[in-house]
Parts: C-alpha cells; sequence; structure tokens
C-alpha cells in the first residue's frame, strides 16, 4: 500500500511538473521583428556619442559578397526607460549596461527567451564608455556572427517544418542526400551528377543546385581549382538565352574560407555570378564537403537573380539551406543542421 501511494505522489509531481512546463510554453508569447532585425536597448545621449556609434558601425557593416552596399542589419534603438512590454518581444535585441560600480572589465552574455520566443538578448557590459566603445571595435566579427548565425538557425528550423518537396526528392534520387530548400522552389533541371531548382519568379529567382565530382586529394579544396570546377559544370548546365552565353564566377569578387559543417571540414565560397556576353548576374554561396564512402565532393549552392532588389535576405535563407544538406552516412542523425554559434561570453581586462 505504502509503495503504491509513493509512485502514485510520483506521478502526480511529474503530471504538475510537466503542466507547467506546457504552460509556460503556451503562455510565452511570440518574438516579433523581421530577419536580421536587431533592437540595441541604449541611453538616448549615448546612442549619439563615440561609444553608441562604434556599436552602430559594427551592426551597420556591409553584408560580404552581395553587387551593392547593404547593411548586416536593420538597427532599431530604443531608451532603457522607454523599453515597453511591446519592445521586449523584438526577436534579436542587444542590451548595453555601462556602470564603473558594477564592472571592472568588459565582457558579453546571452540569454534565450527572456520575454518572448524565438528570442535572443546580447547583453554587453563595461565600466566606461571608452571601454565599451574599445571592445566593440575589438569583437566586430563576434558580435556579427553570433547575431547572423542565431537568425540563420531559425530559418533552418523554419525550412525543417516547411520546405521544398521537389528539392528533397532531387537531392535523394541524385546525391541518396537530405536537403532542405526554400518552398517557393519548385522548377527544376537535371543534368550528369546534377541539379538546377529555382523559384518561378522573374523578378527576384532564388536558386539552389547541387553536383559532384570525384574527391582527389587535398587539392581538391584549393581555391582555383574549386572555382574552375564551378566554372565548368556551371558552363555545361546553366546555358543563357544563346548559345554563346553561359554562367560564369567572377573571381575578383569571390571569397573562399574553410568552415565546419556538422564537425567535418568543408569549404565555403561567396560571391558574384555573371552570364558571359549578358547582363545577368547576382550573389552566391556555395558549400563543398567530402562524401568519403564515395569518395567524392558533394557540392550545394544557393544564388540569386534579382536585379535592382535588395538581396541580404535571399541569400542568406538560401545559405540557411546549405546547412540542412546531409550526406549519406549522415542521414541517420537528426536533419536539423544548426550552426554552431561563437562563443560571446568574451572578458578583456582594462587597459
Amino acid at each position: 500500500m505504502r509503495r503504491s501511494w509513493i509512485i502514485f505522489r510520483s506521478w502526480l509531481l511529474l503530471s504538475f511538473l510537466m503542466m507547467l512546463a506546457a504552460c509556460d510554453h503556451f503562455t510565452t508569447p511570440t518574438s516579433s521583428g523581421r530577419p536580421y532585425e536587431v533592437l540595441v536597448v541604449i541611453d538616448n545621449q549615448m546612442w549619439e556619442r563615440p561609444s553608441g556609434r562604434a556599436l552602430f558601425g559594427v551592426l551597420d557593416m556591409d553584408v560580404p559578397g552581395l553587387p551593392q552596399p547593404e547593411r548586416s542589419f536593420r538597427i532599431s534603438q530604443t531608451d532603457p526607460k522607454r523599453f515597453s512590454q511591446a519592445m521586449r518581444l523584438f526577436r534579436s535585441i542587444i542590451k548595453v549596461e555601462i556602470d564603473s560600480t558594477q564592472y571592472t572589465q568588459s565582457k558579453m552574455k546571452f540569454s534565450r527567451n527572456v520575454y518572448a520566443r524565438p528570442q535572443v538578448i546580447l547583453t554587453i557590459q563595461s565600466p566606461n564608455e571608452r571601454e565599451f566603445a574599445s571592445f566593440v571595435q575589438k569583437n566586430t566579427q563576434n558580435i556579427i556572427d553570433f547575431l547572423v548565425r542565431i537568425e540563420m538557425n531559425r530559418q533552418i528550423n523554419e525550412l525543417q517544418d516547411k520546405h521544398s518537396e521537389l528539392v528533397s526528392q532531387l537531392a535523394q534520387q541524385l546525391f541518396n542526400c537530405q536537403l532542405c530548400a526554400p518552398p517557393e522552389i519548385q522548377s527544376y533541371k537535371k543534368g550528369k551528377d546534377f541539379f538546377w531548382a529555382s523559384s518561378n519568379s522573374a523578378s527576384a529567382m532564388v536558386n539552389i543546385c547541387m553536383y559532384s565530382y570525384p574527391y582527389e586529394g587535398p587539392q581538391t579544396f584549393n581555391k582555383q581549382y574549386v572555382l574552375a570546377k564551378r566554372d565548368s559544370v556551371m558552363k555545361v548546365n546553366i546555358p543563357g538565352a544563346e548559345p554563346y552565353m553561359y554562367m560564369t564566377t567572377d573571381t575578383l569578387c569571390t571569397a573562399v574560407k574553410p568552415i565546419v559543417v556538422k564537425d567535418n571540414y568543408a569549404m565555403e565560397i561567396r560571391g558574384l555570378w555573371q552570364m558571359e556576353r549578358d547582363a545577368m548576374g547576382g550573389p552566391f554561396v556555395s558549400h563543398s564537403r567530402v562524401d568519403t564512402a564515395a569518395n567524392r565532393v558533394v557540392v550545394v549552392e544557393g544564388f540569386v537573380y534579382a536585379p535592382e532588389k535588395m538581396k541580404r535576405g535571399l541569400i542568406r535563407r538560401l545559405e540557411a539551406a546549405l546547412y540542412t544538406l546531409c550526406l549519406p552516412g549522415e542521414q541517420q542523425r537528426e536533419l536539423k543542421a544548426n550552426i554552431p554559434e561563437v562563443t560571446v561570453v568574451v572578458n578583456e581586462k582594462n587597459e
């Protein structure tokens, strides 16, 4: 009898805790704001002084690899006294705390889902404005990378729930891989070890293409090799309106760097594409990864054609899709492929 009562009491406690968790989930409001929009909570006067301008300069930096200047984030600002209930629903918030009585060194920390979900609040603390300005300038790339990856992970999660079934089928049939692309991508063309899928809008086309070629050792991943391979594949598979027109890479505006995807080496290429002997062009980003089981390189790329339109949001959404690629050996893992977020708890002693 006593054992039954203990079991019953444990069941009641577990049910109560589950109910509390469910209530918390349903009562927490949904965050607001557009992708890559940041609310900065900082004193109005400080925002206009060099310390505030230092932070503004970080957030206002141009996105790399675009044909025209576009700032990294859409920036809003409010004084802490006006940080109202409505403003607390912003999906990405930066809070600035300057207080010599509380802080002896500058640092950053972050918290999630404090007022809404999904939400991240990045807090930058410093003893004075001079140290604050120096700190944010030294950590420019950390701040940008963290906020971009937070937002991109949100987009990855959205793609898991709603994506193009066409692209998923093509990736599976041609490469035995899994891939989630934006759902508006519905047209496609197939080639040898290649497919190209795109949206149907002529004014702002988003595109995903995927191809593979044999892995020939470390030299396969030098810049000249991967760009030459890209040009040869695109020339055959993405021709222009006339026979002498085809897609090429603007090598002068292209950056290549190693990255980590699913704990493995990958190469990121970011830059501009153009049609040879035509006026078409735009930004692209690609990931090249090694499928060791098949001894091949698998490349997945997103590119945009949107003349006279802003392209930051379009290319970043496609970049999020690249991280969902699962090679054959990874298919038993969880499909969700969140990008590792940079460490933001940074301490620096006062100089």
